[in-house]
């Protein structure tokens, strides 16, 4: 079993904690914050770009970036150092979402040599996600811990789509990830909307997200909207509301007529591949279809627009 463990994004520091390991967490990335009391340990990574800003200058920040062939994101050498972990988790799923894994692997090999374990963490779908804290328990030495894990979570999962089964009318919905550019959430987010009595065909499952127009989204004319920008909580997504709000297409939307509009916060579920995407299902399913699911949505992850 690893000793010291390195976590470089927050869904991989939740998968740590669930196998029991928070005890051999010794440093997080900047944007970690659950569970609670992993906060204050050493952190490893930075943000090149202001995340405090608007979307719109957060993505030509981005795009910047990308284009000049530089990561969003930069790793602290000095502390890898100090803190000589045997097991780091990272990930290679998405360039704009943590350090990339070259970058980490590059550091890791100069920093600690060939004795450090890398597991990189790589999910699109919901299997994925399920797979990959398998990884991380067989790297850990945490086998039936994960496998006792990964059967509760599915087990829920199971349960949301057999109660599903039950719905009159899935009604379309529309999960934007992105507010400038206008964003549809892809990869697990059209599997849980489906999972939750919900229609979703403009994304298919495990795409990556997709930038659309205004005249895409008034075309697709959804009966549900789910405000749910990457990375934002719920504050931070309310002080910019008006990028759609203000928008002449928004009142054309017949979830925006019908009062069927919700703020999520996409900083703790939905945009998290980790143990609380079953609470990210949940929290869908209740959006979508409250006569069967309101109950067992977690409180404090949305809001009524």
């Amino acid at each position: 079993m690893p000793q010291r463990v390195v976590s470089l994004l927050p869904s991989a520091t939740e998968i740590v904690c669930a196998l029991g390991l928070k005890q051999c967490l010794v440093g997080v990335s900047h944007e970690c914050d659950h569970p609670g009391d992993i906060v204050g340990l050493p952190v490893l990574t930075e943000p090149k770009i202001d995340p405090r800003r608007p979307s719109g200058a957060i993505d030509r920040d981005v795009r910047r970036l990308v284009r000049e062939g530089l990561s969003v994101y930069r790793i602290r050498t000095d502390v890898l150092r100090q803190l000589r972990p045997d097991l780091i988790v990272t990930q290679d799923q998405c360039e704009v979402c943590a350090v990339s894994y070259a970058e980490v692997e590059q550091a890791a090999r100069a920093c600690l040599g060939s004795e450090v374990t890398i597991v990189s963490l790589r999910p699109s779908k919901l299997e994925d996600i399920l797979a990959d804290i398998g990884r991380v328990a067989s790297a850990a030495d945490r086998v039936g811990e994960g496998e006792t894990l990964i059967a509760g979570l599915r087990e829920r999962l199971d349960a949301i789509g057999a109660r599903a089964k039950r719905v009159h009318g899935r009604p379309r919905v529309a999960c934007l990830e992105w507010l400038e550019p206008l964003m549809m959430a892809g990869n697990w987010i059209p599997e849980l909307v489906t999972l939750g009595g919900g229609d979703y065909p403009m994304v298919q499952a495990g795409a990556h997200t997709p930038t659309i127009s205004w005249t895409d989204l008034v075309a697709y004319a959804p009966d549900v909207v789910v405000v749910m920008p990457c990375g934002f909580k719920i504050e931070q997504t309310m002080a910019e509301i008006e990028t759609l709000t203000g928008r002449p297409e928004w009142q054309q939307l017949p979830a925006v007529r019908n009062r069927r509009v919700y703020i999520a916060d996409g900083n703790a579920y939905l945009n998290r591949p980790g143990p609380r995407i079953v609470e990210s299902a949940e929290l869908l399913a209740g959006l979508i279809q409250p006569g069967f699911f309101a109950a067992g949505m977690p409180p404090d992850g949305w809001t009524r627009l």
